[in-house]
């Protein structure tokens, strides 16, 4: 339960992170930054399609880490589907890597997700470091994207076989700008580890590649979209969540979910924080049982590992699943929702459990 002048507190780095991150991303999108790093990946998989997947796997997860998971599902969802199509290999392997692992590939940094910001009042309170964040998930977070890739491996294998010739490159772009962005968001992943509150390196960097834009191609700046309506659908979602709070929802939770940082407690804690996102979304979902989990930073991960890499069961059980369902429709890719649901748990049984398992034995 928090005084609306916490609340505040909690929202508007929040807000103002996924405003200028967005910002940043939409600009390295706009400059080429994706675009060329999609068709460099074509080229230098050298016709195999296994590899050309592999990176575009790779380039999601670094993605996701650095720039958050709605960065994945939102710019580099169309890319990955269209340098598929360009070279004849079946586009459902390559938009399946970038949903699944914009979820599950977002516990390593704070800033790869929304609710990872928002736990980090939290460890603060428990004296844990970004560092220590750093530390204490490294584990999950890496069994969380080997599993998911090995699962994605499994089920499109067959897609997966075969060879291409190389496309042509991508189409020209401003050089200059195009490598400004580039270094800019590279220099975001240090000033986020380093344990700076991430609005500001965040908020610096949306500035800094707007003024460089408006100087070299003003133009593209009409072509970012700043995500006003989901800054205002986040903060009305804790405001719903902190009345449900206010009228008793806190304890009756904890009875359900229990405590202890035993393995099965572990356990309970981030499958109901999966179920429960699956359900509701994973952002009320997190605010509603960090009740339960804010004993200790194990607890803590716990829920993260829950809220993070669960939710891709149902299409709303994130905001970037929303989005990436979005992206694939616009690019000509329809995905069943019961082919999202049936795979997704699967997934998300596995790649849970398993980094659970990480968590609990690492502490």
């Amino acid at each position: 339960m928090t005084d609306p002048a916490q609340l505040a507190e909690r929202v508007l780095p929040v807000l103002a992170f996924l405003i200028a991150i967005t910002v940043v991303a939409e600009i390295c999108d706009v400059s080429g930054v994706f675009d060329e790093a999609a068709h460099y990946a074509a080229r230098i998989a050298r016709g195999r399609v296994l590899v050309l997947w592999g990176l575009v796997v790779a380039l999601a997860c670094v993605c996701t880490i650095l720039l958050s998971l709605d960065t994945t599902a939102v710019l580099l969802t169309p890319v990955a589907i269209a340098v598929a199509s360009q070279v004849g290999a079946a586009p459902l392997p390559f938009a399946m890597a970038t949903l699944w692992l914009a979820n599950t590939a977002s516990l390593l940094l704070p800033v790869s997700n929304l609710t990872n910001l928002l736990a980090l009042q939290r460890f603060s309170q428990l004296n844990v470091t970004v560092v220590d964040y750093v530390r204490l998930m490294w584990a999950p977070a890496l069994t969380a994207i080997v599993l998911t890739v090995a699962l994605l491996w499994l089920l499109h294998r067959r897609d997966l076989t075969g060879r291409y010739s190389t496309p042509p490159r991508a189409e020209p772009h401003d050089r200059p700008l195009m490598i400004v962005s580039a270094l800019v968001a590279a220099a975001l992943g240090p000033a986020f580890v380093a344990g700076i509150p991430p609005a500001w390196p965040a908020g610096i960097a949306a500035v800094v590649l707007v003024l460089v834009t408006a100087r070299r191609a003003p133009e593209l700046l009409r072509r970012v979209s700043v995500p006003w309506r989901a800054a205002l659908g986040v903060a009305v979602l804790f405001v719903v969540v902190d009345l449900a709070l206010r009228a008793g929802l806190g304890p009756w939770l904890t009875d359900v979910v229990g405590e202890g940082d035993s393995l099965p407690a572990l356990l309970k804690l981030s499958s109901i924080g999966a179920l429960t996102s699956n359900g509701i979304n994973n952002l009320p979902a997190y605010l509603a049982l960090e009740v339960t989990a804010d004993t200790s930073p194990v607890r803590l991960a716990a829920l993260l590992v829950g809220v993070n890499a669960g939710p891709i069961v149902t299409v709303w059980g994130s905001l970037a699943t929303i989005l990436w369902a979005q992206r694939c429709r616009a690019s000509g890719v329809r995905v069943s929702a019961g082919r999202i649901a049936v795979t997704g748990l699967v997934c998300a049984v596995v790649v849970v459990t398993g980094a659970t398992v990480a968590l609990a034995a690492r502490t």
